[in-house]
């Protein structure tokens, strides 16, 4: 009988030597929970990124290869068109080419929070449409 009460009273001290652990480990994982969700956050902007330069570029070279005149002017118009207001830009390159309309769409990809830090790498929608007629 009293080996059962020393293996008991060893198991009631090893818990009592436990206690506190979960809310430890949890304080030492959470800035490496955090640290994954910005890293998660920041890729989905870069796609988010990559997909607005693209359809910015594709609908540029489209306007300004059906413009009549001033092709350039209705180019960038439209490739400023449909970005949000983080990622408008001025780098936009609209030329004719032979059957060709190219339109080169760079935009900056911001750093964590949209219109707040823009000072990310940049991505680059390249298009281009065919001249019919």
């Amino acid at each position: 009988m009293a080996t059962m009460e020393m293996a008991e009273t060893g198991i009631g001290r090893r818990r009592d030597r436990d206690r506190g652990q979960t809310a430890i480990e949890f304080v030492g994982v959470t800035p490496l929970i955090i640290l994954l969700l910005v890293a998660l956050w920041q890729c989905a902007l870069i796609g988010y990124t990559f997909s607005l330069a693209g359809n910015a570029a594709d609908v540029a070279a489209r306007a300004g290869n059906g413009a009549q005149r001033s092709s350039e002017a209705a180019c960038k118009r439209a490739a400023k068109k449909d970005l949000p207001d983080a990622w408008q830009t001025d780098n936009i390159t609209c030329a004719p080419e032979r059957g060709l309309y190219r339109a080169r769409v760079e935009l900056a990809v911001p750093v964590l929070v949209p219109g707040i830090l823009d000072f990310g790498p940049s991505v680059t929608g390249n298009a281009a449409s065919a001249k019919e007629g």
